[in-house]
This record gives C-alpha cells, sequence and structure tokens, in this order.
C-alpha cells in the first residue's frame, strides 16, 4: 500500500472511531421504550458501513477552515437519514435483499413492521438532532435552518426518494442515458452532495468555495453510483456483504447494463477527474477529500 493510500486509511479510521461514538451518543438507547424500536435502529446504524457520507461532510468543514466537531451532529444526521433508506430498500416490497454490510437485513431480524417503523425513526430522530438547541449552537440560527431546508429536499422527493421511485418505475425496461443518471444522481448522489454542502456551511465557506465543492460532491456522487454498479458485478460477496448480481437479475438500470463494464468503468475515471479538478480552489487543506474521490472509485466494496 503505497503513503498516500495509507494516510487516507489512517484518516478513515481515525474518521471513523469519532464517528462511530457519536452516533451511539445521539441514538436512542436500546433499553429506552419502546425498547425493540430503538434497538432495531441501533442495529442498522451501527452495524458498520464505509461512513462515507459523513467523513465526506467533516472532510469538507475541515477543507474551508471550520471544526470538524462542530459539524459532527450533521455528519450524524446524514448518516441516520442514510440507514434509514438502506432498512426501507432492503423491504420486499423494494429490493427484497436479505443480507446487508455482512449481516441479515434489519426485517429480517425484526420483522416488517419493526423494520418499517424503524427507518421512520432514523428519518426523523435526523432532523430532532439538528434541531436540538444543545447541539451546533455555534451555527448561526440562519444556517441551520439552510441545512435543515437541504438535507429535507435532498432526502425527499426532489432527491433520494424521488431518485428511488424512479428506478423502481424503470426496473425491467430499457431506458437511456439522461434517465440513469437521474437515478443515479437522485438516488444516492443527492446525499452525498447535500453532505459535503452542509460540511461547508458549518465551517462557514465562501461562495466561491461552496461552488467548488457542489461540483466536487455532484461528480464524487456520480462515481461513487457507478462504482457500486461495477460491484455488483464484480466484487466478491464477503467483501460486498451482500448478494452479487442482485440488480442484474431485477433489471435494475445501471451503467453496465447500459454502456458495458469497460465503459462503465472509463465513465467513472472521468468523473473522479471532475472531481478533483474542482478542488483546484484548495491547498492541502482538501487532499482528504481528493483521496476519497479517488477511493470511491478504486474500492472493493
Amino acid at each position: 500500500m503505497d503513503s498516500d493510500n495509507w494516510q487516507l486509511q489512517a484518516y478513515l479510521d481515525h474518521q471513523l472511531t469519532q464517528i462511530e461514538a457519536a452516533l451511539n451518543k445521539y441514538l436512542p438507547g436500546s433499553t429506552t421504550r419502546p425498547a425493540r424500536l430503538h434497538e432495531a435502529m441501533r442495529y442498522s446504524v451501527l452495524g458498520g458501513g464505509k461512513r462515507i457520507r459523513p467523513v465526506m461532510l467533516l472532510a469538507a468543514c475541515e477543507a474551508v477552515g471550520g471544526n470538524m466537531q462542530e459539524a459532527m451532529p450533521a455528519a450524524c444526521a446524514v448518516e441516520m437519514i442514510h440507514a434509514y433508506s438502506l432498512i426501507h430498500d432492503d423491504l420486499p416490497a423494494m429490493d427484497n435483499d436479505d443480507m446487508r454490510r455482512g449481516r441479515p437485513t434489519n426485517h429480517k431480524v425484526f420483522g416488517e413492521a419493526t423494520a418499517i417503523l424503524a427507518g421512520d425513526g432514523l428519518l426523523t430522530e435526523a432532523f430532532i438532532l439538528l434541531s436540538r438547541l444543545d447541539t451546533m449552537d455555534t451555527v448561526p440560527a440562519n444556517a441551520r435552518l439552510e441545512i435543515v431546508n437541504l438535507l429535507a429536499t435532498h432526502a425527499g422527493t426532489r432527491g433520494m426518494v424521488g431518485g428511488q421511485m424512479v428506478d423502481m418505475e424503470v426496473e425491467g425496461t430499457a431506458i437511456d442515458l439522461p434517465t440513469l443518471e437521474y437515478i443515479h444522481t437522485h438516488k444516492t448522489g443527492a446525499l452525498i452532495k447535500v453532505a459535503v454542502e452542509i460540511g461547508a456551511i458549518i465551517g462557514g465557506a465562501t461562495q466561491q468555495q461552496r461552488d467548488a465543492l457542489q461540483r466536487y460532491a455532484a461528480a464524487t456522487g456520480l462515481a461513487f453510483q457507478i462504482a457500486d454498479d461495477i460491484l455488483d458485478i464484480i466484487a466478491a460477496p464477503a467483501a460486498l456483504g451482500k448478494r452479487i448480481g442482485s440488480d442484474q437479475q431485477r433489471g435494475k438500470a445501471t451503467y453496465p447494463a447500459l454502456l458495458g463494464l469497460s465503459e462503465a468503468r472509463r465513465r467513472a475515471d472521468e468523473m473522479n477527474a471532475i472531481a478533483i479538478r474542482a478542488l483546484d480552489l484548495f491547498g492541502n487543506e482538501a487532499q482528504p477529500l481528493r483521496a476519497i474521490a479517488r477511493y470511491i472509485v478504486d474500492r472493493s466494496h
């Protein structure tokens, strides 16, 4: 492993430790009534994962000179929304997956009804966390309001939920590239994009810095989903933590299915190059973001 990768791994490990501790702190306790519901919420949030979205939020805050600890509650809120989306995606009415991150999916452990409520609870908990008076109290009120609005917008029908809906609508049908890009930029890219933007806001970014980070996040979000599409075909099941080939079996809209594996890889590399160029405004303070962009297209799971 070269020195850059070692540095990235050390950075990710450090951030992961901080994020895990904060998530454990901010989630309702597993013995708090209704205990089974809170246990289900904790099962999915604390059950592993790369934490790419909260790490990117913290890295964006750092890139513009902000204090990452001030951004930690927002990073946890974004991860709670991501976890809720995975719980609901795995349900029989959606993707009907039995495994997630190498463990049985939430509904397989707690039942479908509890899994639905666990997702609902996590979505709500994210906004409770963002609106608490004892968190992010150094962030101006108008900035906090903008953060709440941005996260709600990118998580809802104009973002992640809308992308999931279109993904389901076109399943098993032939689609064009603009439709595929709409799905990917909304279903996956929206939450990555808003994570970076929230980090920039908390860090006190200038408009020029925000614009650059938005370009970075848009390209990185698309690259992330293309990489996921590729991994669904080539990854080892043990590394991926879920069954492979499921997208093909369900007739899902993916880049390899539409463009072929080679062109999908080229497209991911192209998005990575766009993301890196968007950070030309920054110096070494944005090195974690550059390394994360490369990691996203090179990862094995």
